[in-house]
This record gives C-alpha cells, structure tokens and sequence, in this order.
C-alpha cells in the first residue's frame, strides 16, 4: 500500500517542480497562449465564417469576394480623416482617380490573409526558450530533488536522499556555472524575442504597429466630431477592390466593389491588445534581467538565498554562499523553490557542515 501511495504521489508531482520563474512563463505560459487563442479566433472567422463581403452588380458576389480575399483591397490613406457622409462614404473610401487632380495615393491591404499564420509563428518562437531550457535543464532538478519536495516521506528515505544530495554537492561545488548559464542565456533569449516580435508586427502591419497604441490613446480623447481613427486606417471595416475582366467583344471591364472586412473588427482588438502586452512583457523582462545582472553580486546572492530558505540559520546559508560561485548558488536557489522548507533546511545545515569539514 506504502508504495501505491509513492507511485500516485510521484506522478501528482512530476510536473509541479519548477526550473524556471514567474517572468519566464509570462512567455511560454501566457503570451503564447494568448497567440494561440487569437490564431485560432481568427482561424475560425476566416475559415469557417463570411471574412469579407464585396457589394458590385455585374459580377458574381462570390467570385468578387473570392477576387478581393486572394488580391487585396485597399484604401486611400488621405481620406480618412474626411467626413463620413459629406466627404465620403467610409473613411479613406473615395475615388483614387479625380480629374485635374494628381493621382491619390492607394493603401492595399493584404496582412489580413497572413494573420492568422503570423499569430501561430510568433506563439512559436515565445516556446523556443522554453524548449531550450528543457533540452538544456536535462530533469536535473527533478533527479536532485528525488522526491524530497514533501514531507510524507519515511525517515530513512529521507536520510539516505539528504545525504546523497550533500555528497553530490560536496564533490561538485564550483561546476555548475555553464549550468546556471544556459539558463541566463534562455533568460536574454526571452527579451530579445519580445523586441523582435515588435519589429516583426510593425513590419507585418506596414510600419502602423509601432505607433499603434499611442495613437488609438490619443483618438479616444480627441472631439468624435474631429476625430480621426488610427484603427480604420490599419484595420478598415470597409475597403475597395477593383475587379477586371473581358467582356464579350474581349474588350477591358473594370468593376469597382466595395467590401465589408468583419474580421477586422477582431483583427483591431488583437493588435491594440499586443501593443500594450509587449510593451508590458518587455519591460518586466528588462527589470528581470537587470535583476540577473544583480545576482552576480556575492552579498545579493546571499540576501536571495537566506529569502528562500526562511527555515534555514543564517549562519548555514553565510557559509554555504560563501564558497558558492553563480552556478552553485542557481541550484541551490532552485532546490529551494522545489524541496520542503524542513528538509532543506536539514540539508542546509548539512552542507555547510561538509564544507567546513573540507575546509
């Protein structure tokens, strides 16, 4: 029955030992995700929902909003801070060619196809630190702490696991700085992805995305009368599309439509929605890093350690960080967050009794 009770608590366990810390999973756990939710929102209105409606009377409805989906439609940028109803009928929908006049500028709009694929890919490469890290880590801190993350464990067990734990760390004190430093490694790996995909977005959305945010701010305090919204020019619920054929004599017909995009009226609440969460995610994560940069400091390390193991005396954790290096002190503070305070305080007291012996 003893041994039932071990195999359901080991399995109850297996995935509650953490290797990494709250702001790594804001990117593995929570940012991807969300990209994935938005993926798949998006998935499912596009593929399986009416993402476009083309209004044109000589051409099929379904062919025209099949032609306007694969081609584009688009928009005049300079129009979208007219009237709507005096000057125009939509913002930036107005006629690109007026006689004596130049040319207007034309804004075609074709990420809206990609949106959902760009979402998954950059869930993705949110994971790739994590998987790193995974490969990288090895089970290590599963192996060390052989079930001494709890205090239902026998006597003996317990014993003959604290001892093998000291030994081990006896025998390898000072071997453990590439450890630690796969992990800091994976830790940059986060903030540069972040930054990256911020690039990535502004680029994806025609360079809209950087200023995104603050614009749609700043629309939301402006005069509804005046105001000029940023999310009809990124994301326009209504745009054109130009469809050309041969008539029956093969001569040249063009026809101009007008499309209703409902998806992006989800598209817009994603994107205000990341420029605010990447923002906040690269910014936790540079804090984080400076905290790193910080834990190099011998006296910092000590502070940290004597934070996470409260049970243990000051005096075990002053002599066990003392012959420390980074390394030693990373696994450490990572047994800490994953064994029984009791127990690790046994087996601090221990340590630092082995070390003063060696010494």
């Amino acid at each position: 029955m003893h041994d039932v009770f071990d195999s359901i608590r080991g399995l109850l366990k297996v995935n509650s030992l953490s290797v990494d810390n709250k702001i790594f999973q804001l990117h593995y756990k929570v940012t991807m995700f969300f990209l994935l939710a938005c993926s798949l929102l998006v998935t499912q209105r596009q593929y399986f929902g009416d993402p476009i409606d083309c209004i044109v009377e000589t051409v099929d409805q379904e062919v025209m909003d099949t032609y306007c989906w694969i081609h584009a439609t688009f928009t005049i940028p300079e129009m979208n801070g007219a009237i709507v109803g005096h000057e125009v009928a939509h913002p930036g929908i107005a006629n690109p060619n007026v006689p004596g006049e130049e040319k207007r500028e034309i804004k075609h709009h074709k990420y809206y196809q990609w949106v959902t694929l760009v979402l998954a890919l950059q869930a993705l490469f949110f994971y790739v630190p994590r998987y790193l890290w995974k490969m990288w880590e090895g089970g290590k801190i599963k192996m060390l702490v052989m079930q001494l993350d709890t205090p239902i464990v026998d006597d003996d067990v317990k014993k003959e696991r604290k001892d093998m734990l000291v030994s081990y760390f006896k025998m390898n004190m000072n071997n453990h700085n590439f450890y630690a430093f796969k992990y800091f490694t994976c830790e940059a790996l986060n903030f540069i992805n972040v930054i990256v995909q911020i690039y990535v977005t502004d680029a994806f959305l025609g360079h809209s995305f950087s200023r995104y945010g603050r614009e749609v701010i700043e629309f939301s305090q402006q005069e509804i009368t005046s105001r000029d919204d940023p999310m009809d020019r990124v994301f326009p619920k209504v745009a054109k599309c130009t469809f050309h054929m041969s008539g029956a004599s093969g001569s040249l017909e063009t026809h101009d439509g007008l499309c209703v995009l409902p998806l992006n009226i989800f598209n817009e609440k994603i994107y205000i929605f990341l420029w605010f969460w990447f923002i906040i995610v690269a910014v936790i994560t540079a804090i984080g890093l400076l905290y790193r940069v910080a834990t190099f400091l011998p006296g910092f390390r000590q502070i940290l350690l004597r934070t996470k193991s409260r049970l243990a005396s000051s005096g075990s954790v002053e002599a066990v960080t003392r012959r420390c290096e980074i390394g030693d002190w990373f696994l450490l503070y990572q047994l800490a967050k994953n064994m029984d305070p009791l127990i690790y305080k046994e087996f601090m007291s221990e340590l630092a009794y082995k070390l003063d012996e060696r010494s």
